[in-house]
């Protein structure tokens, strides 16, 4: 077990960064064929449009009450067990997608998705705690690009599984069951237990409730997660849609991949590669500055989706609203881990996805809702919705101060080890 300072931070980042990378490349592979599978297991596919947005809402809305309880679990006891578990979870959801035969089963195993979430927050503290202050932002950058090229990989990988290979999308999940598993055993076998640096006491239950209450009394903090979470109800709404938007554009039918490899996966690859940029931006001019931009870059992305005339078009606008994404993450994390008070950093970074999960419920249903008038309706909808997010996004820089910026390297920090 080691305190914050004796881990090697470039070390524990590689591990977290590949553990957040198969992660995000099996569960864009959930969101890029999963109507491939549905229509595998025999549902048509006026279904597959209105059960999509359902399936996608439902799975944050059974994880939504563990949120708290994981960063509790964490820090009182093991973040490593934490992330392990999250890892062991993913086995078991991939595996049951890939040998589903019917939808109900299909069904069971993306609900499953609810208990393997919960660990990206254990991360990004960790890795707070042992990483210098002057490195902070591109640490954080970094991290936060591994999930966006998952998720790139994920679909790019699959395509050429189904199109060029001539599998069945259920090949596709078995691969990321395995990956997940390698995932497990890389980090039994090679992370270090970083402990926070105030470890919490009292029961479970009271401590996830103070975690919650601490979070909803900061007034930074709920800038900050209302922000956060209307990002995620902009992506969360329209992502599920955007496979079925790439073969709208095409005229392609559900049997095949199309160009969803180059949407979903070359772009997002291309996006996410371009998000560490955020975080050595905002190391020069401050996170706040950074997330503002980046919000607007966001809205406008989506706003073209829709109106993209071609899937080279609609790679071009997705890659941009991936690097933006990104960069948002990482200045909300950044923000909350400079400006947080050490005695709740660690329980606030662990619920920094609790606006996923919201996002995550409400945006699919919104999405499922809307899409009746049309698949492009979802994609205009998200658009205004971030545009509220940018506005907001404004008025909370302007409040609280301007940029903010790392404190000094000769700040008391975590020691950088020695080359």
């Amino acid at each position: 077990m080691r305190r914050h300072g004796q881990s090697d931070w470039r070390l524990l980042l590689t591990l977290y960064w590949i553990t957040s990378f198969v992660e995000g490349f099996g569960v864009a592979q959930v969101y890029a064929f999963l109507p491939n599978r549905l229509a595998e297991v025999g549902m048509s596919t006026p279904d597959i449009e209105r059960f999509v947005g359902v399936l996608g809402a439902l799975f944050f809305l059974t994880g939504l009450p563990l949120v708290p309880l994981w960063g509790v679990w964490a820090d009182k006891y093991s973040r490593k067990a934490v992330i392990i578990r999250s890892a062991l979870v993913e086995v078991v959801v991939f595996g049951v997608v890939a040998a589903s035969r019917e939808p109900w089963q299909l069904v069971i195993g993306v609900l499953l998705v609810a208990f393997q979430l919960g660990n990206s927050g254990v991360m990004m503290a960790a890795i707070r705690d042992v990483t210098p202050s002057h490195r902070l932002g591109l640490a954080m950058g970094i991290f936060a690009a591994s999930s966006p090229l998952g998720f790139g990989v994920g679909p790019a990988v699959g395509s050429v599984m189904i199109d060029q290979l001539h599998m069945a999308s259920g090949n596709v999940f078995a691969v990321a069951a395995i990956l997940s598993a390698a995932v497990a055993l890389m980090l039994a076998v090679g992370s270090a237990e970083v402990r926070p640096e105030v470890v919490p006491q009292g029961s479970v239950l009271r401590l996830a409730f103070g975690a919650v209450r601490g979070v909803l009394s900061d007034r930074t903090v709920r800038w900050l997660f209302t922000i956060y979470g209307i990002a995620f109800l902009g992506r969360q709404m329209s992502t599920q849609y955007l496979a079925l938007l790439v073969h709208d554009v095409e005229h392609t039918p559900l049997e095949v991949a199309g160009s969803i490899g180059l949407v979903l996966g070359v772009a997002t690859i291309v996006g996410a590669a371009l998000s560490p940029v955020g975080g050595w931006v905002a190391d020069r001019v401050g996170f706040r500055t950074v997330m503002v931009v980046s919000m607007g870059g966001l809205a406008l992305s989506f706003a073209a989706l829709p109106l993209a005339p071609s899937a080279a078009w609609m790679a071009v606008a997705y890659g941009l609203a991936v690097a933006f994404l990104a960069a948002i993450g990482a200045m909300v994390s950044g923000i909350l881990a400079v400006e947080v008070p050490a005695e709740r950093r660690s329980a606030t970074l662990n619920l920094v996805f609790l606006p996923l999960y919201l996002g995550g419920i409400a945006g699919p249903a919104l999405g499922s809702a809307v899409v009746g008038s049309g698949l492009r309706t979802v994609f205009y909808l998200a658009a205004l919705v971030l545009v509220v997010g940018f506005v907001m996004a404004i008025i909370f820089a302007r409040r609280t101060g301007g940029a903010v910026r790392v404190p000094p390297a000769g700040a008391v920090e975590p020691a950088e080890p020695a080359e």
